[in-house]
């Protein structure tokens, strides 16, 4: 094996496509995970290419991100948006554009990131088909997810199945905090061997904006107090949280408090019913001039929102990892959020910010109240905020721990395939 080829990996992101502009429908921190991932590796000398999901005939196959790192895409069913609910059926497909796309380029991938379960399916195809070896990044867990909704899809039961066999089968996983790691292990599975690497952020990006000229930019008022909330529109996303948490502030009553609510929502989109009934809350409760929802906050504009906001909220009912939480913290914003999953991690309570129960209206109106009444405070928190993201979550620290993970399983032997045919999912009933 030459040196070229020692230094090549896959990452998988079936549904998350790692070029598409971020809050777009199913745009959110995976793609965000495996693009920064994809070029921060590249820029330590791998060769890097990002495997995605082709919805549409406009997209183009392959983008070029930088010298060592690109994304290709690859038609699996129509090329139209399907809900990630909805695409097992398809990855058969997937696999077959893989295996095609290896061979007409002389090409074999020695390992395979893969992320979300659907992509985790892909890559033990790929394990038995080629022997290549499989990580895994969850980003989310059925088990814990299907906790927290009183929907559960039809596909839940072959999502549980297929993240029970990738934890029991994978070279290793990847838990992005100690709570997933827990996680995995009290409600998956006690089996398989898993790591704790970290998400990380753009400590260059996010911090780079100065609080005053931000607040100037967006046309926010020396005395008005700046509440923040980014994500998508979902309702496991607890937007709902902050809204109510915000009408209950002590500084609504003086007029001075202002939401922003950013994230995007196209009409058609999946997101646009939960955006819809946002929008009637705030309606309900008299909160029109309080709250804008300027839409999705480019990549561009993200930083001076983060640096121009008082408090980050990010109130969402589960969170394996919760990167708003640590853009806002590399920006010098103290972060309210839930206390669950990987945000308890991320958040060190009275020190970064503060942690309250996952749909707790008053704990989080309390929580806003604490920081918004001492602003030297809300400083120090923002401070040691940053100084807690440079050290453990920068993305050139986090390539460096996958780039020693991925060269350790990279120097145990490949074995010969076992198999030439990629299997229909075995559909469970």
């Amino acid at each position: 094996m030459n040196s070229t080829t020692e230094k090549r990996i896959a990452l998988i992101s079936v549904h998350g496509d790692p070029a598409i502009e971020i809050g777009k429908e199913e745009a959110g921190g995976q793609n965000v995970y495996v693009r920064q991932v994809g070029e921060a590796l590249g820029q330590l000398g791998w060769q890097v290419d990002m495997f995605t999901r082709k919805i549409s005939a406009e997209q183009d196959t392959i983008v070029q991100h930088s010298k060592n790192c690109r994304t290709i895409r690859f038609k699996a069913g129509a090329l139209e948006f399907v809900p990630r609910d909805n695409l097992f059926g398809y990855l058969p497909e997937f696999v077959e554009n893989l295996l095609k796309f290896q061979k007409e380029n002389g090409v074999t991938y020695p390992l395979f990131h893969t992320n979300y379960w659907l992509s985790s399916w892909v890559g033990m195809q790929l394990k038995k088909i080629q022997r290549s070896k499989q990580v895994h990044t969850y980003h989310s867990l059925g088990a814990v997810k299907y906790n927290t909704i009183d929907n559960i899809p039809l596909i839940a039961t072959q999502r549980l199945a297929v993240e029970k066999e990738v934890l029991e089968t994978a070279d290793r996983i990847v838990a992005t905090s100690p709570q997933e790691q827990e996680h995995m292990r009290s409600l998956v599975s006690t089996k398989g061997n898993i790591d704790i690497i970290p998400c990380g952020t753009d400590i260059r990006r996010f911090g780079s904006a100065e609080r005053e000229a931000a607040r100037t930019e967006l046309g926010i008022k020396p005395e008005e107090k700046l509440v923040l909330y980014v994500g998508r529109f979902d309702p496991r996303k607890g937007i709902e949280t902050v809204v109510r948490a915000v009408r209950e502030s002590q500084f609504f009553e003086s007029q001075n408090l202002k939401l922003i609510i950013g994230g995007g929502s196209t009409p058609g989109n999946s997101d646009g019913d939960e955006r819809d009934r946002i929008e009637g809350i705030i309606n309900e409760l008299g909160l029109t001039e309080f709250v804008s929802l300027p839409g999705r906050l480019s990549q561009d504009v993200l930083p001076t929102y983060y640096a121009a906001a008082d408090v980050c909220v990010v109130p969402s009912h589960y969170e394996p990892f919760g990167l708003v939480a640590i853009e806002a913290m590399a920006s010098g914003t103290p972060v309210i959020a839930s206390d669950v999953g990987g945000l308890q991690f991320t958040v060190v309570p009275e020190q970064t910010g503060l942690l309250a129960p996952p749909q707790d209206v008053p704990a989080f109106a309390e929580a806003i109240d604490r920081i918004l009444s001492n602003s030297e405070w809300r400083d120090k928190l923002g401070v040691a905020g940053r100084k807690r993201v440079i050290e453990k979550f920068s993305w050139d620290g986090v390539a460096h721990q996958l780039a020693a993970l991925y060269t350790q399983l990279l120097a145990q032997p490949i074995e010969q395939p076992i198999e030439q045919v990629v299997k229909e999912p075995a559909l469970l009933s």
